[in-house]
């Protein structure tokens, strides 16, 4: 998910300031007759997002004289550090837009506050049981809690040269009628041809992609028994491996230029016609719709199936601090801010998809104009990803899966070899965390 921030590091002085002095650990109990008064921290960056979170926001301040909100800006470059200080000070904002994977430590510190008992029925009822999955922690002490409402979520579609598919031939697949993986590279070999490639695959940072798609086929990379968790590679997860590895050096359909690209540095050379296909998150749409030259038709494609079409999710989140002084108050704001329409608008600003089954079904959000038809219909695939729940991931992610996988994609390694680094490795890399 797109976590870079534009805004300049005044965001943090700014962040400071508005929490430190009137956060959730500052707060007191509203007087008689004044309002209660809520931080409400925004990780929102792009133009749209920033002015649906600002306009919401002031929508319930008009509605709700009673419980005001106040904005704050922060920034997803360093959230999470500036939240460690703010927790410990008990100076943090009462509503904290953040993601499911920072969830899990803060849970386990006691940070957050367990939302089980709290959310509204409607709106449990309105997002999947698969995203309520993404936001599903440990509270450090053995019991399972809900530390966040999940509302946003990112799959991988593929972005496409619509003239380049016509010429050669293709059929187009539908959410209904995915592409499978075979089909998928019979196409791109298909129009892999004159100086022009059937596909770019960005792998800077290659383990999220590779360990989302390889639930295609059922690939985990992590398993747990007897309460430990070791890495998996084996036959399911070498599948899209192999599949990757096979179209840049079997097929050579692949654009060798973007291999060590970040996600959206290929477009250009997409525009210019140097390949017709870009697997990506669907956040990549706007880029395409804003930046594409005149005349550029382009189009997406659904999720593509293995033997499932299932791909790893991540959530957006909204927490209520622990200390929070207005839990009540401050769940009655996440319940208007989460409603279906208003996660329709918040998907509609950050490109991608609202867990809401209402927002899901809104028409700005269904059109076939820049693929909404298709990215939407993609929700429907995604699961909790199972390295969201691994204790640490992250330095795994880091140290091991980062360095080996871009070898492998490199032609530099074996696949068993980077099997066996993956799991040797990594296995020393979780065992410091299970002690």
């Amino acid at each position: 998910m797109r976590m870079k921030s534009a805004l300049a590091a005044a965001a943090v002085v700014a962040l400071t300031a508005a929490c430190g002095g009137g956060g959730s650990g500052g707060d007191e109990a509203a007087k008689p007759g004044e309002p209660v008064k809520l931080n409400f921290l925004s990780l929102a960056w792009q133009k749209e997002s920033l002015a649906a979170n600002k306009q919401l926001v002031e929508e319930w301040n008009k509605a709700n004289p009673g419980i005001q909100v106040t904005y704050v800006q922060g920034s997803w470059d360093n959230v999470n550090d500036q939240l460690v200080t703010q927790f410990a000070g008990g100076t943090a904002p009462d509503v904290i837009h953040n993601d499911s994977p920072a969830l899990a430590g803060f849970a386990a510190d006691g940070y957050l506050m367990d939302l089980s008992d709290k959310v509204p029925a409607d709106l449990k009822a309105d997002i999947p049981q698969p995203a309520w999955d993404t936001v599903t922690f440990d509270d450090g002490k053995g019991k399972q809690g809900v530390y966040g409402v999940p509302f946003l979520q990112e799959s991988q579609v593929v972005i496409a040269n619509k003239k380049l598919l016509d010429e050669a031939g293709v059929r187009l697949p539908t959410p209904e009628q995915p592409w499978t993986w075979d089909e998928f590279s019979a196409a791109a070999k298909k129009m892999t041809k004159g100086g022009t490639f059937g596909v770019a695959w960005p792998m800077k940072s290659p383990v999220n992609k590779t360990l989302n798609l390889a639930l295609n086929f059922g690939g985990t990379f992590f398993q747990t028994a007897e309460g430990k968790t070791t890495v998996k590679v084996g036959p399911e997860e070498k599948q899209v491996l192999q599949r990757i590895h096979d179209q840049l050096y079997k097929d050579k359909s692949a654009d060798p230029a973007a291999l060590g690209q970040g996600t959206a540095d290929p477009l250009p050379a997409f525009y210019k016609g140097k390949f017709a296909m870009l697997p990506a998150g669907v956040y990549l749409r706007q880029q395409v719709a804003e930046q594409a030259p005149d005349g550029f038709e382009w189009v997406t494609l659904p999720p593509l199936k293995g033997t499932t079409t299932q791909q790893g999710a991540v959530s957006q989140t909204l927490s209520i601090a622990q200390d929070s002084k207005h839990p009540d108050e401050a769940m009655k704001f996440i319940s208007f801010f989460l409603n279906g329409p208003n996660q329709a608008k918040l998907a509609k600003g950050d490109w991608l998809l609202p867990t809401s089954v209402k927002a899901a079904a809104d028409p700005s959000i269904t059109t076939k104009e820049d693929g909404w038809d298709v990215a939407t219909a993609s929700a429907k695939d995604l699961v909790v990803a199972p390295f969201l729940k691994v204790n640490g991931f992250d330095e795994w992610k880091s140290k091991v899966a980062t360095p080996v996988l871009q070898e492998y994609y490199a032609n530099k390694i074996t696949i068993d070899e980077a099997a066996k680094r993956l799991v040797e490795d990594g296995n020393q890399v979780l065992e410091r965390y299970q002690r």
